[in-house]
């Protein structure tokens, strides 16, 4: 995810079959390493050390890139974002513990193109609350992942994830947002997760782009710490989200951060 950049003419680029299959193998690879990760995740464990387990498997195992490493001056080769954290948390010493509830994002360079993806992990039986919240994250994903086809517009995709979030009394985050995606890790467009019907880029195939609601279980306000990158809620209330890359096809879509056995 990034911040909202000024609006400015949009350059999208759509991508050839050439191109769309070498981020069919960059999405594979980022799953993949949200799937190694998950048994590391425990009582005890530093974000630090997630970090490095993920930043070696990317590197040594998968030939690739961890794309978020120095990007834009990012330090880690991945996000760790813990309770709270909306976004862009920094691996660092501070341990997990039971109850806590974190988002993963990883990111991988392959052939020169990215495959960008992300999920909530639990440490232990979290809390009722922390359960719900990436619950409704999750559901708001999947309603704005299925809208996706030709000639429906993102303001139609934004506008179903703010209700269906609403609905379910959480709040949607409207600073940070989705993404084009390729060859650069962020492209044009923008794709927000709220919005009114009608408004907004139309999509066509060959467009790829991620999908990555951040929903807060109290109200939608958020602030950057110190460090420069991380995002919190501003009332301390739970946040989550998940995150996949989506190819929009000639009749529906197609997701490439999806392994062959798992399933939206």
């Amino acid at each position: 995810m990034f911040q909202k950049p000024p609006k400015k003419s949009l350059n999208i680029t759509l991508k050839t079959p050439e191109e769309i299959e070498k981020m069919r193998v960059a999405g594979r690879l980022a799953a993949e390493v949200l799937r190694m990760i998950e048994p590391h995740v425990g009582e005890g464990v530093t974000t630090e050390e997630l970090d490095r387990i993920c930043h070696d498997y990317i590197v040594d195992v998968q030939g690739a890139i961890p794309a978020p490493l120095n990007y834009r001056g990012f330090p880690k080769s991945i996000c760790t974002s813990v309770n709270q954290v909306v976004c862009h948390g920094v691996p660092g010493p501070k341990t997990l513990k039971k109850g806590d509830v974190l988002n993963i994002d990883i990111t991988v360079i392959k052939d020169g193109y990215h495959g960008d993806t992300s999920r909530m992990f639990a440490v232990g039986a979290p809390p009722i609350a922390a359960q719900r919240v990436s619950r409704v994250a999750y559901e708001c994903l999947c309603v704005g992942i299925r809208m996706v086809r030709p000639g429906i517009r993102l303001g139609d995709i934004g506008h179903a994830i703010q209700k269906h979030a609403e609905a379910q009394h959480c709040s949607v985050v409207r600073e940070y947002c989705g993404h084009g995606i390729g060859r650069d890790f962020h492209e044009d467009p923008q794709v927000l997760h709220y919005g009114k019907p009608g408004d907004g880029v139309e999509l066509k195939p060959g467009m790829t782009f991620t999908i990555e609601p951040m929903i807060n279980a109290g109200k939608r306000h958020v602030k950057l710490l110190p460090d420069g990158w991380t995002v919190v809620t501003k009332d301390h209330s739970l946040s989550a989200q998940w995150e996949h890359t989506v190819l929009v096809t000639e009749t529906g879509y197609e997701i490439l951060t999806l392994l062959p056995d798992q399933s939206l």
